[in-house]
């Protein structure tokens, strides 16, 4: 229950504007960000000449590179500007499409696991949610980005997103409010969708896995018409169903079409979709004993388990530039969201006999939202300047329930002779009720500047957040009511010198802000989360090749963390402070003909700085994380052309299970492989078919994680047999 009040708790927020109030907002800035100066400037004989930022529009200008290479090499995610990772000053990891198939990658988690400064599964394996730590501090509620557009999470439904929809994932390391409004001080994970583009996609496939699990999947796009580039086109889908370890349910149909009109050189118009079915189980946690020994049975039934949800998302991505240097883009996205699940949970114990009562959930979203910016390149001097204005808005209502059953004999559960398949009612939402709305504005600049060799960019934002919420207690004939409005005011700074042989070294500093809606013991409302970065690092991306290295050391500082002391009152405390330092060692590199290797390393110290647990360790964040994985494809020389094999082995050092370091999860250690073959190298006209074979955790290690209260087990071996064919 405590995890459930954990979720009804961390709310986000409201503040009301019109989209045509925001869309014409941001004409206005532009307009006063003097594009006639730009022309004159420009047009000035004595002006210094300089080579320009490499700059390239939209996200899917480095497709093709994602799909050839695991060492990305623009990104726009960490300045809303596509600028090449090496002369970026900030530190980003980006996972492409080549290293998501290479390593068959199931899930989110699965796909960024193998970055620096990322650790994955606080609570062992658990679908419902994307559960991932950056440098130490939990982004997953609130570091959920599609598309540079946030995945809002306010009461307990989130979106889920399945790899095979996308390009790459970016992760963004360190607080980015300055371009993405509240969020954590650890970062945020930025996926980038499949959409159009010129060179024609034709991929059917299919794959089998652990537990029955049977997916099929398509991925088709190009020119609607032979020769015609102006209308493009692309639609991928996914059916899946079956179950994953700990007989967890695992199904998810999706479709996700999308359509592109270039009527000129300079304009873009791309309108998406997507609609999206998933069914999981709602509680996969373990069942503890009275003694505290966690065993290897769930608490639930398979059987009376779900978790299902349906979400759709409609949105389009404009730009278009100007003949005088400026470049309007708009995202917009409206999303929906309705998710129903029961689970049973253990209420009491007679000897071995497990007494559960049951629970229900339901959550419904509905979020608008829309990104207006507005871009200026422009010289002063001897700098060269490409800026960008912004203003964004969220718009989020919600409503939600929470049913808690009374105990019953007939879910009854002997762990000395455990059974599964039990049925009965679902309880009715009798113990909350409530509406969760919020709504943000944000207002930012950022301005990125080349002189010379080197580059800098220097940002800011004001935020302002609404947040209601009408929560009803049923059982309890009692009401309860909040609005609270908060705003705050974020920057960033960046510098970063490129050296002719391609070291670059960087120094960054960064804040964030966070709003909440808890309550303390006293009923006062506590204060927002905010946050700041220091960071120093060198990338080295040899000229001319597909390798990037960079090595960082951190200093992160967050204050006010709310956090649970009463699950019945629902009442908090602030954590007071936490303050993490760290280096991150990572490499993505294509180092010779057919050889891919991705290597990290992070050493995390993290400790409460503040507050009744000053000088303790946060629950769940471990010192030492590392990985390495390799991946060969034999060459046409070499008698097993057309086979690839990739090997890779992943860290995590012990980590204390609580923050008051009562105890720890162990160490643990994994193993992962990977086999493909291209049936093209046999003969032409095989060309384009392939089969894979995926295992990860080939050890079945199924190491037990607890986190504040709440144990899980780890995923235990897990092996995907895939079959695709492209042309």
């Amino acid at each position: 229950m405590a995890r459930v009040f954990l979720n009804v708790s961390n709310n986000v927020s409201r503040i009301y504007r019109d989209s045509l109030f925001v869309t014409t907002a941001i004409v206005l800035i532009g307009i006063a960000a003097s594009p006639a100066a730009a022309q004159s400037t420009s047009a000035d004989a004595n002006a210094t000449a300089l080579d320009p930022i490499v700059i390239e529009g939209g996200a899917s200008s480095d497709s093709k590179t994602d799909r050839t290479s695991v060492a990305a090499k623009n990104s726009s995610a960490a300045t809303k500007i596509n600028t090449p990772l090496i002369e970026t000053p900030r530190s980003v990891s980006v996972t492409t499409e080549k290293e998501i198939e290479q390593r068959g990658a199931q899930s989110i988690i699965e796909a960024v696991r193998y970055s620096a400064g990322v650790t994955t599964g606080p609570n062992g394996f658990d679908p419902r949610f994307d559960q991932i730590f950056i440098r130490g501090f939990n982004i997953t509620t609130v570091g959920d980005y599609r598309d540079s557009l946030r995945q809002p999470y306010i009461n307990y439904g989130m979106f889920r997103t399945d790899p095979y929809q996308l390009q790459r994932v970016e992760v963004i390391k360190g607080p980015v409010s300055v371009l993405y409004g509240s969020g954590s001080p650890g970062g945020l994970v930025n996926k980038i969708s499949k959409l159009p583009t010129e060179e024609p996609i034709h991929e059917v496939g299919i794959s089998y896995s652990t537990k029955d699990r049977a997916q099929a999947m398509f991925d088709f796009g190009g020119p609607i018409s032979e020769g015609n580039d102006d209308f493009l086109y692309r639609i991928v889908g996914l059916a899946r169903h079956g179950d994953n370890n700990f007989d967890i349910a695992d199904d998810r149909y999706f479709l996700a079409p999308s359509f592109t009109w270039k009527p000129d050189e300079g304009t873009s118009f791309t309108l998406y979709g997507l609609a999206q079915s998933d069914e999981t189980d709602a509680n996969v946690g373990a069942i503890t004993t009275v003694d505290g020994k966690i065993l290897d049975i769930r608490q639930s039934d398979p059987d009376y388990d779900y978790q299902k949800v349906k979400q759709q998302q409609v949105g389009y991505q404009f730009e278009h530039e100007f003949d005088n240097g400026l470049t309007f883009r708009q995202n917009l996205r409206y999303s929906h969201l309705d998710l129903r699940a029961r689970y049973l949970g253990v209420s009491s114990w007679t000897g071995t006999v497990a007494h559960r009562n049951a629970s229900s959930i339901r959550d419904e979203m509905n979020v608008f939202q829309v990104d207006n910016q507005l871009e200026a390149k422009f010289d002063t001097g001897p700098l060269a300047h490409t800026m960008l204005f912004g203003l964004d808005y969220t718009n989020l209502q919600s409503n939600w329930g929470y049913g808690i059953g009374a105990v019953n004999s007939a879910f009854d559960f002997d762990i000395a002779n455990p059974t599964y398949g039990v049925s009965g009612a679902t309880p009715d939402y009798n113990f909350i009720v409530a509406d969760a709305d919020m709504r943000q504005v944000g207002i930012y600049a950022l301005d990125q500047i080349e002189a010379g060799n080197w580059r800098f960019n220097l940002g800011g934002r004001q935020t302002w957040v609404n947040q209601t919420r009408d929560t009803t207690y049923p059982s309890f004939g009692l009401n309860d009511s909040e609005d609270v409005n908060k705003n705050a005011f974020s920057w960033q700074a960046g510098a970063l010198y490129l050296f002719d042989n391609g070291i670059a070294p960087f120094v960054s500093y960064a804040t964030s802000f966070d709003p909440v809606t808890n309550r303390s013991t006293s009923g006062k409302i506590l204060e927002p989360t905010e946050g700041e970065q220091y960071e120093v690092g060198v990338k080295y991306q040899p000229p001319g090749t597909d390798i990037l290295l960079s090595a960082v050391a951190y200093h992160i500082v967050e204050k006010n963390k709310p956090v649970l002391v009463n699950p019945l009152t629902l009442a908090y405390d602030s954590l007071g402070e936490v303050t993490g330092k760290g280096i991150e060692l990572e490499a993505r590199a294509a180092v010779a003909d057919g050889l891919d290797i991705i290597a990290a390393y992070t050493y995390n110290h993290s400790e409460v700085t503040g507050g009744d647990n000053e000088g303790n360790t946060p629950a769940f964040t471990p010192a030492h994380v590392a990985s390495l994985w390799a991946n060969y494809t034999f060459q046409e020389t070499n008698p097993f052309n057309g086979l690839s094999l990739g090997a890779g082995v992943r860290y995590i050092s012990n980590n204390w299970t609580d923050t008051a370091n009562t105890s720890k999860n162990p160490s643990s250690f994994y193993v992962d492989a990977s086999a493909a073959y291209d049936f093209g190298a046999v003969d032409k006209k095989y060309e384009g078919l392939t089969a894979a074979f995926n295992i990860r955790n080939i050890a079945d290690h199924r190491d037990t994680v607890c986190n504040e209260g709440f144990c899980y087990l780890g995923q235990g071996r897990n092996m995907t047999a895939t079959l695709k064919y492209r042309w």
